[in-house]
């Protein structure tokens, strides 16, 4: 066939991409957004979950409240940051309404259903069975939230009867601990465990109401009968 009979396009341009001129690597359509996916997802499994989501977790797992700078230390994360975020959740429950909350009482942070709900809480867990503490216990329980460290004599005298097995069963329920002994009689001395503060929904014994208003008005005699 003739040079004309070819006609002046040349030959039929090929289907097949052109080389890169930084490399010589031919492009493949689509090949920039290959994978994008896959790494989104890897880099959302490295980061891991928020520091919120985190806290939550743990909390809802805990029977005893947890300080800040223990959380920090499981999370790897400042104290601060943690706090800020702890403060954050408490704020948004109570917020929106929710049927728990966030408190910080005993040195540490707790999940607790909220109080308008207590009542629906207790016919649900209470099934026809209460366990309160006796007179004697929570009067015994008082002298030794405002004297402590306080001996069983001691708080004999305060009570004006032997208060022994009463403070065993304190003991017993982990509301009153042992701290050491008097220096000059040896006694065991008591004072309130954590798990008192915990009860009492309180961060610590500064929070304890004052005693004045529910004192007789001869209490500086009282005092002097008890020493």
């Amino acid at each position: 066939m003739s040079e004309e009979a070819r006609g002046p396009l040349g030959p039929e341009p090929s289907s097949t991409p052109a080389p890169s001129p930084r490399t010589g690597v031919v492009a493949s359509p689509g090949a920039a957004d290959f994978g994008t996916g896959d790494q989104a997802e890897e880099q959302q499994r490295t980061e891991g979950p928020t520091l919120q989501a985190a806290l939550e977790a743990i909390l809802l797992v805990v029977d005893e409240p947890v300080a800040e700078v223990t959380l920090a230390q499981v999370l790897e994360r400042p104290t601060h940051e943690v706090a800020a975020a702890l403060r954050g959740l408490s704020a948004e429950y109570t917020a929106s309404g929710r049927g728990f909350d966030l408190r910080e009482v005993a040195g540490g942070w707790r999940f607790y259903t909220r109080a308008d709900c207590a009542a629906l809480v207790e016919r649900f867990v209470r099934d026809g069975q209460q366990s309160r503490l006796t007179q004697a216990a929570l009067e015994t329980l008082a002298v030794v939230a405002y004297r402590q460290p306080v001996s069983r004599a001691r708080v004999a005298a305060v009570r004006g009867v032997n208060s022994d097995g009463v403070m065993r069963t304190l003991v017993a329920r982990g509301l009153v601990e042992e701290a050491g002994t008097d220096p000059e009689s040896q006694a065991v001395l008591y004072r309130t465990s954590s798990y008192f503060l915990e009860r009492l929904g309180l961060r610590d014994l500064s929070e304890l109401p004052e005693l004045a208003p529910f004192l007789p008005d001869d209490v500086e005699n009282l005092e002097e009968t008890t020493k």
